[in-house]
């Protein structure tokens, strides 16, 4: 499989397929398709089901498969920032923002990934279900806005504003803190708790995270019928 990845701000991967390969994505993830390109739709077993409904994805997958030669097909991105393409090996796991999954070979597995410590979990926020990508194949994931990536070693943190966490690699840990002193996180705007990472691992950081962006622009919108 051939790939290339064009267009940001609101970007689109090209994949290359032969014959009989194939290309698992979420719902409306394909832009724009060879018309010998077949599609399949999955949803597996109910745990796997239960599992992309709690990590922010759709509860059914397509598979598309190129048939009598070569096919192409191509995956956009739900909002403006970058498509990252991540070669992952046998043994090999990621852990990612919510939603962050666009498409991958059908070797690699999407599964929910809960924080382990009980803190993060009540007050982690978006941090507190993300998506576990193991095994192994080209895997394609969405990141909003700009990225920025640190290698932390051991026992080196890094404190985050939760939605701001993209990518990390598995051998990462995560925890939350509360921010320090009561006018700081009552009139700080920054919120209660932070995400605080701990080497050694890989980090990607995104700068606007949708989440950041629909609460900037909701109160420039139109409210509903006041009934007058």
């Amino acid at each position: 499989m051939r790939y290339e990845i064009i267009g940001e701000p609101m970007p689109v991967v090209i994949c290359y397929l032969n014959n009989g390969e194939s290309m698992i994505s979420e719902k409306g993830s394909m832009v724009w398709m060879s018309s010998n390109m077949e599609m399949q739709t999955q949803g597996g077993g109910l745990g796997k089901v239960f599992g992309r409904m709690l990590s922010g994805e759709a509860l059914f997958q397509n598979i598309y498969t190129a048939r009598s030669g070569e096919g192409m097909i191509a995956f956009g991105s739900s909002f403006p920032g970058s498509v990252r393409a991540i070669e992952l090996h046998r043994g090999q796991s990621v852990i990612c923002q919510k939603s962050a999954f666009l498409c991958a070979e059908p070797g690699v597995q999407l599964s929910v990934f809960f924080q382990k410590k009980i803190g993060t979990g009540l007050f982690g926020g978006e941090g507190f279900v993300m998506q576990k990508l193991s095994g192994e194949g080209m895997v394609f994931v969405e990141l909003d806005g700009s990225t920025v990536e640190y290698d932390l070693g051991v026992g080196e943190q890094l404190i985050v504003d939760t939605g701001n966490l993209a990518l990390i690699d598995e051998s990462c840990s995560i925890d939350i803190q509360s921010v320090r002193g009561v006018k700081n996180a009552l009139f700080g705007g920054e919120g209660l708790f932070n995400t605080v990472v701990t080497g050694p691992g890989h980090v990607v950081l995104q700068t606007m995270p949708l989440s950041a962006f629909i609460s900037t622009i909701s109160p420039m919108l139109p409210q509903g019928n006041s009934g007058k």
